[in-house]
């Protein structure tokens, strides 16, 4: 009875835990946020949090970062500052593939939509495939990310 019970109680934090992760849904709406501020208080409000860690923009390993769509040049990370005001469209991922530079392609040709990559999850620490929504605003990108499992 008490094995019955034990292993009850990890299915039902098991399905908790997989509940809290985010979805498309939550990245999409998280950039939706994001552009939104930018067009009612500007692009260095958006910046500040982003680089604050504001709950609306990062909630663990789904957070937005910001790129200028004519430069490629970083705007606002909240994980990696290290990589703001440079311009990495051509610095591949783990597998050679010039995502940053298909993300300002489909800035720019369609204002929004995914690009997939591998990429460093914060939370796990370890180069993940990552799908990434992008919304353009103001002449800015947004991209906002999940961590496939």
């Amino acid at each position: 009875m008490k094995l019955l019970a034990t292993a009850t109680a990890l299915c039902l934090i098991s399905a908790a835990a997989l509940a809290n992760e985010p979805t498309e849904k939550d990245a999409i709406a998280m950039a939706e946020r994001g552009a939104a501020m930018v067009k009612a208080k500007g692009k260095e409000e958006v910046m500040k949090r982003i680089s604050a860690k504001d709950p609306d923009f990062v909630q663990g390993s789904l957070y937005i970062d910001m790129r200028d769509v004519k430069t490629g040049i970083v705007l606002a990370h909240p994980y990696n500052p290290s990589i703001v005001g440079k311009d990495l469209t051509d610095v591949p991922d783990a597998n050679g593939k010039k995502y940053r530079r298909e993300i300002i392609e489909l800035a720019a040709a369609k204002g929004k939509g995914w690009v997939d990559y591998q990429y460093k999850n914060p939370t796990s620490g370890k180069i993940e495939p990552k799908t990434t929504y992008i919304l353009l605003v103001d002449g800015v990108v947004l991209e906002a990310g999940l961590y496939k499992k």
